[in-house]
Protein backbone atom coordinates (compact mmCIF):
# COMPACT_ATOMS: atom_id res chain seq x y z
CA UNK A 1 0.00 0.00 0.00
CA UNK A 2 2.97 2.43 1.01
CA UNK A 3 4.37 1.61 -3.06
CA UNK A 4 0.86 2.40 -4.34
CA UNK A 5 0.41 5.82 -2.41
CA UNK A 6 4.13 6.78 -3.62
CA UNK A 7 3.04 6.29 -7.02
CA UNK A 8 0.41 8.63 -6.46
CA UNK A 9 2.36 11.58 -5.28
CA UNK A 10 4.94 10.45 -8.26
CA UNK A 11 2.13 10.46 -10.50
CA UNK A 12 0.49 13.77 -9.22
CA UNK A 13 3.88 15.55 -8.59
CA UNK A 14 4.97 14.87 -12.56
CA UNK A 15 1.29 15.82 -13.83
CA UNK A 16 1.55 19.18 -11.78
CA UNK A 17 5.38 19.91 -13.63
CA UNK A 18 4.06 18.76 -16.62
CA UNK A 19 1.17 21.51 -16.23
CA UNK A 20 3.30 24.35 -15.03
CA UNK A 21 5.84 23.53 -18.37
CA UNK A 22 3.56 22.76 -20.70
CA UNK A 23 4.25 25.20 -23.27
CA UNK A 24 7.99 24.81 -22.78
CA UNK A 25 7.86 21.20 -22.95
CA UNK A 26 6.19 21.43 -26.45
CA UNK A 27 8.95 22.78 -27.90
CA UNK A 28 11.66 20.02 -26.47
CA UNK A 29 12.30 16.76 -27.88
CA UNK A 30 10.28 14.65 -25.11
CA UNK A 31 6.96 13.44 -24.72
CA UNK A 32 4.84 13.33 -21.73
CA UNK A 33 4.72 9.57 -21.76
CA UNK A 34 8.70 9.56 -22.09
CA UNK A 35 8.86 11.56 -19.02
CA UNK A 36 6.85 9.27 -17.12
CA UNK A 37 8.68 5.87 -18.35
CA UNK A 38 11.95 7.84 -17.35
CA UNK A 39 10.28 8.70 -14.17
CA UNK A 40 9.33 5.11 -13.35
CA UNK A 41 12.74 3.71 -14.61
CA UNK A 42 13.97 6.05 -11.75
CA UNK A 43 11.64 4.96 -8.79
CA UNK A 44 11.66 1.35 -9.76
CA UNK A 45 13.53 -1.75 -8.68
CA UNK A 46 15.93 -1.47 -11.01
CA UNK A 47 17.68 2.08 -9.62
CA UNK A 48 16.18 3.64 -6.62
CA UNK A 49 13.53 1.40 -5.53
CA UNK A 50 11.38 3.32 -4.46
CA UNK A 51 7.97 1.60 -6.18
CA UNK A 52 7.90 -2.65 -6.47
CA UNK A 53 4.90 -4.18 -7.77
CA UNK A 54 4.17 -7.62 -7.06
CA UNK A 55 4.36 -9.95 -10.02
CA UNK A 56 1.01 -11.51 -9.47
CA UNK A 57 -0.73 -8.24 -10.24
CA UNK A 58 1.70 -7.08 -12.75
CA UNK A 59 -0.75 -8.35 -16.02
CA UNK A 60 -4.00 -7.73 -14.23
CA UNK A 61 -2.40 -3.90 -13.50
CA UNK A 62 -1.17 -3.68 -16.93
CA UNK A 63 -4.28 -4.70 -18.81
CA UNK A 64 -6.83 -3.32 -16.90
CA UNK A 65 -4.68 0.51 -17.04
CA UNK A 66 -3.85 0.08 -20.75
CA UNK A 67 -7.93 -1.10 -21.42
CA UNK A 68 -9.32 1.98 -19.94
CA UNK A 69 -6.54 4.58 -21.24
CA UNK A 70 -7.36 3.35 -25.02
CA UNK A 71 -10.82 3.82 -24.41
CA UNK A 72 -10.14 6.98 -23.08
CA UNK A 73 -7.76 7.91 -25.62
CA UNK A 74 -9.48 6.36 -28.89
CA UNK A 75 -13.10 8.83 -27.51
CA UNK A 76 -10.54 11.46 -28.06
CA UNK A 77 -9.41 10.71 -31.58
CA UNK A 78 -13.03 10.17 -32.94
CA UNK A 79 -13.95 13.55 -31.24
CA UNK A 80 -10.76 15.04 -33.20
CA UNK A 81 -12.35 15.93 -36.06
CA UNK A 82 -16.42 16.53 -36.99
CA UNK A 83 -16.66 13.03 -39.47
CA UNK A 84 -18.06 14.95 -42.52
CA UNK A 85 -13.91 15.98 -42.63
CA UNK A 86 -12.93 12.32 -42.73
CA UNK A 87 -14.75 11.17 -45.41
CA UNK A 88 -12.12 11.87 -48.08
CA UNK A 89 -9.76 9.94 -46.17
CA UNK A 90 -12.15 6.45 -45.48
CA UNK A 91 -10.25 4.75 -48.52
CA UNK A 92 -6.91 5.44 -47.57
CA UNK A 93 -7.59 4.40 -44.08
CA UNK A 94 -9.19 1.37 -44.62
CA UNK A 95 -5.98 0.55 -46.72
CA UNK A 96 -3.80 1.08 -43.94
CA UNK A 97 -5.83 -1.16 -41.45
CA UNK A 98 -6.13 -3.84 -44.25
CA UNK A 99 -3.06 -4.05 -46.16
CA UNK A 100 -1.03 -1.60 -43.97
CA UNK A 101 -1.10 -3.24 -40.61
CA UNK A 102 -0.98 -6.87 -42.28
CA UNK A 103 2.37 -5.70 -43.84
CA UNK A 104 3.10 -4.37 -40.51
CA UNK A 105 2.87 -7.70 -38.87
CA UNK A 106 4.14 -9.91 -41.03
CA UNK A 107 7.61 -7.86 -41.23
CA UNK A 108 7.69 -7.67 -37.71
CA UNK A 109 6.95 -11.28 -37.28
CA UNK A 110 9.69 -11.52 -39.59
CA UNK A 111 12.41 -9.60 -37.67
CA UNK A 112 11.33 -11.35 -34.62
CA UNK A 113 11.78 -15.62 -36.34
CA UNK A 114 15.10 -13.84 -37.93
CA UNK A 115 16.70 -11.54 -34.98
CA UNK A 116 15.42 -13.23 -31.87
CA UNK A 117 15.61 -16.45 -32.98
CA UNK A 118 11.64 -17.43 -31.48
CA UNK A 119 9.75 -20.09 -32.99
CA UNK A 120 7.64 -19.54 -35.85
CA UNK A 121 4.02 -19.54 -33.94
CA UNK A 122 5.48 -16.77 -31.05
CA UNK A 123 6.81 -14.55 -33.84
CA UNK A 124 3.63 -14.52 -35.84
CA UNK A 125 2.01 -13.58 -32.18
CA UNK A 126 4.38 -10.43 -31.42
CA UNK A 127 4.07 -9.39 -35.30
CA UNK A 128 0.31 -9.23 -34.53
CA UNK A 129 1.04 -7.14 -31.08
CA UNK A 130 2.83 -4.90 -32.37
CA UNK A 131 1.71 -4.18 -35.58
CA UNK A 132 -1.21 -1.26 -34.37
CA UNK A 133 -0.39 2.20 -34.52
CA UNK A 134 -0.81 3.54 -30.79
CA UNK A 135 -3.13 6.50 -30.73
CA UNK A 136 -1.80 7.31 -27.12
CA UNK A 137 1.63 8.17 -28.30
CA UNK A 138 0.52 9.01 -31.78
CA UNK A 139 -1.73 12.13 -30.64
CA UNK A 140 1.31 13.56 -29.32
CA UNK A 141 2.63 13.72 -32.54
CA UNK A 142 -0.46 15.33 -34.70
CA UNK A 143 -1.93 17.71 -31.76
CA UNK A 144 -1.22 20.93 -30.45
CA UNK A 145 -0.62 24.40 -32.02
CA UNK A 146 3.17 22.90 -33.02
CA UNK A 147 0.99 20.15 -34.69
CA UNK A 148 -1.62 21.97 -36.45
CA UNK A 149 1.24 24.59 -37.23
CA UNK A 150 3.67 21.91 -38.84
CA UNK A 151 1.97 19.06 -40.66
CA UNK A 152 -1.04 19.42 -43.05
CA UNK A 153 -4.69 18.25 -41.93
CA UNK A 154 -4.58 15.32 -43.93
CA UNK A 155 -1.93 13.38 -42.88
CA UNK A 156 -2.56 14.36 -39.47
CA UNK A 157 -6.22 13.03 -40.36
CA UNK A 158 -5.04 9.67 -41.66
CA UNK A 159 -2.54 9.20 -38.39
CA UNK A 160 -5.35 9.61 -36.20
CA UNK A 161 -8.20 7.97 -38.30
CA UNK A 162 -5.26 4.82 -38.60
CA UNK A 163 -4.43 4.74 -35.06
CA UNK A 164 -8.11 4.95 -33.75
CA UNK A 165 -9.24 1.90 -36.23
CA UNK A 166 -6.63 -0.56 -35.98
CA UNK A 167 -5.89 -0.81 -32.02
CA UNK A 168 -9.46 -3.02 -32.38
CA UNK A 169 -9.13 -4.59 -35.91
CA UNK A 170 -5.59 -6.52 -34.67
CA UNK A 171 -7.52 -8.41 -31.92
CA UNK A 172 -8.64 -11.11 -34.60
CA UNK A 173 -4.83 -11.27 -35.98
CA UNK A 174 -4.17 -11.59 -31.84
CA UNK A 175 -6.30 -14.35 -31.50
CA UNK A 176 -4.96 -16.12 -34.28
CA UNK A 177 -1.32 -15.54 -33.22
CA UNK A 178 -2.38 -17.08 -29.45
CA UNK A 179 -3.93 -19.70 -31.04
CA UNK A 180 -0.76 -20.67 -32.93
CA UNK A 181 1.48 -20.31 -29.49
CA UNK A 182 -0.87 -22.54 -27.45
CA UNK A 183 -1.66 -24.83 -30.07
CA UNK A 184 -5.91 -24.08 -29.97
CA UNK A 185 -8.16 -24.42 -33.01
CA UNK A 186 -7.10 -21.72 -35.99
CA UNK A 187 -10.45 -21.70 -37.12
CA UNK A 188 -11.97 -20.89 -33.74
CA UNK A 189 -9.95 -18.42 -33.07
CA UNK A 190 -11.09 -16.74 -36.29
CA UNK A 191 -14.33 -16.99 -35.76
CA UNK A 192 -14.18 -15.57 -32.16
CA UNK A 193 -12.21 -12.45 -34.01
CA UNK A 194 -15.23 -11.99 -36.08
CA UNK A 195 -17.09 -12.61 -33.16
CA UNK A 196 -15.87 -9.95 -31.22
CA UNK A 197 -15.24 -7.31 -33.95
CA UNK A 198 -18.39 -7.47 -35.41
CA UNK A 199 -20.62 -7.76 -31.85
CA UNK A 200 -17.87 -4.83 -31.03
CA UNK A 201 -19.48 -2.20 -33.99
CA UNK A 202 -22.75 -3.31 -33.33
CA UNK A 203 -21.87 -2.06 -29.58
CA UNK A 204 -20.44 1.35 -30.11
CA UNK A 205 -23.08 2.15 -32.89
CA UNK A 206 -25.93 1.65 -30.63
CA UNK A 207 -24.52 3.23 -27.91
CA UNK A 208 -22.84 6.11 -30.16
CA UNK A 209 -26.54 7.15 -31.38
CA UNK A 210 -27.82 7.07 -28.46
CA UNK A 211 -25.60 8.99 -26.32
CA UNK A 212 -25.35 11.13 -29.24
CA UNK A 213 -29.52 11.56 -29.65
CA UNK A 214 -29.60 12.03 -25.47
CA UNK A 215 -26.68 15.00 -25.59
CA UNK A 216 -27.89 16.69 -28.26
CA UNK A 217 -31.55 16.77 -26.60
CA UNK A 218 -29.91 18.04 -23.25
CA UNK A 219 -27.84 20.74 -24.97
CA UNK A 220 -30.60 22.04 -26.60
CA UNK A 221 -32.61 22.51 -23.32
CA UNK A 222 -29.61 23.64 -21.52
CA UNK A 223 -29.70 21.02 -19.09
CA UNK A 224 -26.24 20.25 -19.57
CA UNK A 225 -23.54 22.58 -19.49
CA UNK A 226 -19.96 22.14 -21.25
CA UNK A 227 -18.39 20.57 -18.38
CA UNK A 228 -21.07 18.10 -17.62
CA UNK A 229 -20.50 17.14 -21.76
CA UNK A 230 -17.12 16.54 -20.78
CA UNK A 231 -17.18 14.45 -17.95
CA UNK A 232 -20.26 12.55 -20.54
CA UNK A 233 -17.80 11.39 -23.26
CA UNK A 234 -15.30 9.87 -20.38
CA UNK A 235 -18.05 8.32 -18.85
CA UNK A 236 -19.94 7.17 -22.48
CA UNK A 237 -15.94 5.35 -23.04
CA UNK A 238 -16.00 3.36 -19.95
CA UNK A 239 -19.67 2.65 -20.56
CA UNK A 240 -19.00 0.91 -23.91
CA UNK A 241 -16.04 -0.46 -22.97
CA UNK A 242 -17.51 -2.41 -20.06
CA UNK A 243 -21.16 -3.24 -22.45
CA UNK A 244 -18.47 -4.99 -25.06
CA UNK A 245 -16.84 -6.92 -22.70
CA UNK A 246 -19.89 -7.75 -20.88
CA UNK A 247 -20.68 -9.28 -24.32
CA UNK A 248 -17.00 -10.91 -25.12
CA UNK A 249 -16.61 -8.46 -27.76
CA UNK A 250 -14.03 -5.88 -28.98
CA UNK A 251 -14.16 -3.55 -26.47
CA UNK A 252 -11.07 -1.45 -27.62
CA UNK A 253 -12.68 -0.86 -31.29
CA UNK A 254 -15.87 -0.53 -29.93
CA UNK A 255 -15.43 2.68 -28.07
CA UNK A 256 -13.53 4.43 -31.23
CA UNK A 257 -16.80 3.20 -33.67
CA UNK A 258 -19.42 5.27 -30.49
CA UNK A 259 -17.12 7.80 -30.41
CA UNK A 260 -17.69 8.29 -34.33
CA UNK A 261 -21.53 7.26 -34.28
CA UNK A 262 -21.57 9.90 -31.46
CA UNK A 263 -19.35 12.29 -33.41
CA UNK A 264 -22.02 11.75 -36.16
CA UNK A 265 -25.03 12.70 -34.51
CA UNK A 266 -23.93 15.86 -32.08
CA UNK A 267 -23.37 19.29 -33.50
CA UNK A 268 -19.72 20.88 -34.27
CA UNK A 269 -20.24 23.49 -32.03
CA UNK A 270 -21.42 20.84 -29.03
CA UNK A 271 -18.54 18.01 -30.20
CA UNK A 272 -15.63 20.52 -30.18
CA UNK A 273 -15.28 21.47 -26.46
CA UNK A 274 -15.53 17.89 -26.12
CA UNK A 275 -12.09 17.06 -27.96
CA UNK A 276 -9.93 18.31 -25.31
CA UNK A 277 -9.80 15.17 -23.37
CA UNK A 278 -7.53 14.21 -26.47
CA UNK A 279 -5.01 16.77 -24.91
CA UNK A 280 -5.72 15.92 -21.58
CA UNK A 281 -5.26 11.94 -22.74
CA UNK A 282 -1.77 12.80 -23.91
CA UNK A 283 -0.79 14.93 -21.30
CA UNK A 284 -2.02 13.39 -17.80
CA UNK A 285 -4.15 10.38 -18.22
CA UNK A 286 -1.14 8.81 -19.94
CA UNK A 287 1.49 9.20 -16.74
CA UNK A 288 0.32 6.20 -14.59
CA UNK A 289 0.28 3.71 -17.08
CA UNK A 290 4.25 4.85 -18.65
CA UNK A 291 5.37 5.35 -14.91
CA UNK A 292 3.93 1.56 -14.12
CA UNK A 293 6.09 0.39 -17.59
CA UNK A 294 9.17 2.03 -16.72
CA UNK A 295 8.58 0.38 -13.27
CA UNK A 296 8.04 -3.22 -14.67
CA UNK A 297 10.18 -3.01 -17.38
CA UNK A 298 12.37 -6.24 -17.45
CA UNK A 299 16.10 -5.26 -17.80
CA UNK A 300 16.88 -8.80 -16.76
CA UNK A 301 15.27 -10.68 -19.13
CA UNK A 302 16.42 -8.26 -21.85
CA UNK A 303 19.93 -8.80 -20.95
CA UNK A 304 19.38 -12.32 -21.59
CA UNK A 305 18.18 -11.61 -25.68
CA UNK A 306 22.23 -10.33 -26.00
CA UNK A 307 23.02 -8.48 -29.24
CA UNK A 308 19.32 -9.11 -30.10
CA UNK A 309 18.16 -6.52 -27.50
CA UNK A 310 19.79 -4.01 -29.50
CA UNK A 311 19.36 -5.08 -32.86
CA UNK A 312 15.46 -5.82 -32.82
CA UNK A 313 13.90 -2.81 -31.92
CA UNK A 314 16.60 -0.76 -34.20
CA UNK A 315 15.02 -3.20 -36.88
CA UNK A 316 11.68 -3.22 -35.91
CA UNK A 317 11.48 0.46 -35.90
CA UNK A 318 13.12 0.54 -39.60
CA UNK A 319 11.70 -1.85 -40.86
CA UNK A 320 8.35 -2.53 -39.58
CA UNK A 321 6.65 0.55 -41.20
CA UNK A 322 8.80 2.53 -43.52
CA UNK A 323 8.45 0.02 -45.91
CA UNK A 324 4.48 -0.51 -46.01
CA UNK A 325 3.82 2.91 -46.46
CA UNK A 326 6.49 3.79 -48.94
CA UNK A 327 5.19 0.98 -50.91
CA UNK A 328 1.33 2.32 -50.61
CA UNK A 329 1.99 6.07 -51.38
CA UNK A 330 0.63 5.91 -55.13
CA UNK A 331 -2.72 4.18 -53.03
CA UNK A 332 -3.25 6.39 -50.51
CA UNK A 333 -2.30 9.53 -52.60
CA UNK A 334 0.48 10.54 -50.58
CA UNK A 335 3.79 12.67 -51.43
CA UNK A 336 7.00 11.12 -50.64
CA UNK A 337 7.51 13.57 -47.74
CA UNK A 338 3.75 12.46 -46.23
CA UNK A 339 4.80 8.56 -46.42
CA UNK A 340 8.12 9.18 -45.31
CA UNK A 341 6.78 11.39 -42.32
CA UNK A 342 3.77 8.49 -41.39
CA UNK A 343 6.11 5.73 -42.36
CA UNK A 344 8.89 7.15 -39.71
CA UNK A 345 5.83 8.01 -36.92
CA UNK A 346 3.88 4.97 -36.12
CA UNK A 347 4.57 4.60 -32.69
CA UNK A 348 4.46 1.27 -30.46
CA UNK A 349 2.73 2.04 -27.36
CA UNK A 350 0.09 1.50 -25.15
CA UNK A 351 -1.85 -1.02 -27.42
CA UNK A 352 0.75 -2.93 -27.70
CA UNK A 353 1.14 -3.21 -23.76
CA UNK A 354 -1.95 -4.27 -23.83
CA UNK A 355 -2.51 -7.19 -26.44
CA UNK A 356 0.93 -8.70 -24.65
CA UNK A 357 -0.54 -8.64 -21.87
CA UNK A 358 -3.89 -9.72 -23.10
CA UNK A 359 -1.86 -12.80 -24.47
CA UNK A 360 -0.39 -13.67 -21.43
CA UNK A 361 -3.58 -13.65 -19.65
CA UNK A 362 -4.99 -16.38 -22.25
CA UNK A 363 -2.25 -18.85 -22.07
CA UNK A 364 0.72 -17.63 -23.04
CA UNK A 365 3.45 -18.09 -20.68
CA UNK A 366 7.04 -17.48 -23.15
CA UNK A 367 8.55 -14.83 -20.82
CA UNK A 368 10.21 -13.40 -24.45
CA UNK A 369 6.75 -12.51 -25.58
CA UNK A 370 6.88 -9.88 -22.87
CA UNK A 371 10.65 -9.49 -23.02
CA UNK A 372 10.80 -8.37 -26.79
CA UNK A 373 7.47 -6.58 -26.78
CA UNK A 374 8.21 -4.48 -23.88
CA UNK A 375 11.59 -3.67 -25.19
CA UNK A 376 9.91 -2.46 -28.83
CA UNK A 377 7.19 -0.13 -26.82
CA UNK A 378 10.23 1.70 -24.94
CA UNK A 379 12.05 1.78 -28.15
CA UNK A 380 9.30 3.34 -29.65
CA UNK A 381 8.79 5.75 -26.74
CA UNK A 382 11.75 6.65 -26.68
CA UNK A 383 12.83 7.20 -30.41
CA UNK A 384 9.29 8.79 -31.39
CA UNK A 385 9.33 10.84 -28.41
CA UNK A 386 12.51 12.31 -29.06
CA UNK A 387 12.09 13.01 -32.25
CA UNK A 388 8.11 14.16 -32.70
CA UNK A 389 9.03 17.75 -32.75
CA UNK A 390 12.57 17.89 -34.92
CA UNK A 391 10.54 15.87 -37.04
CA UNK A 392 7.19 18.24 -37.21
CA UNK A 393 9.51 20.89 -38.35
CA UNK A 394 12.02 19.27 -40.50
CA UNK A 395 9.05 18.57 -42.97
CA UNK A 396 7.97 22.01 -42.72
CA UNK A 397 11.38 22.43 -43.82
CA UNK A 398 11.02 20.45 -46.56
CA UNK A 399 7.20 21.28 -47.57
CA UNK A 400 8.47 25.39 -47.56
CA UNK A 401 11.28 24.43 -50.14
Amino acid sequence: MHDLHLAYALVGSLAVALAALSSRIRDLPLSEPLLALLLGVLVGPQLLGLVDVPESTRSTLLTEAARVLLAISLIGVALRYPVRRLRPIITPTAVLVTAGMLGMAALSAGLAWLVLGVPVALAVLLGACISPTDPVLASSVVTGKPAEAHLPARTRQLLSAESGTNDGLALPLVLLGIALVIGGSVGRAALDGLYQVGVGVAVGVVIGLVAGKAVTYALRHSDVDQGASLVFTLVLAVAVLGVARVLDADGVLSVFVAGLAYNAVVANDEVGPQNTIDEAVNRYVVLPLFLLLGIELPWSQWADLGWAAVVFPVAVLLLRRLPVLLALVRPLRLRLRDGMFLGWFGPIGVSAVFYLMFSEEEGVGDPRLWAAGSLVVAASTVAHGVTATPGRRLYRRAANR
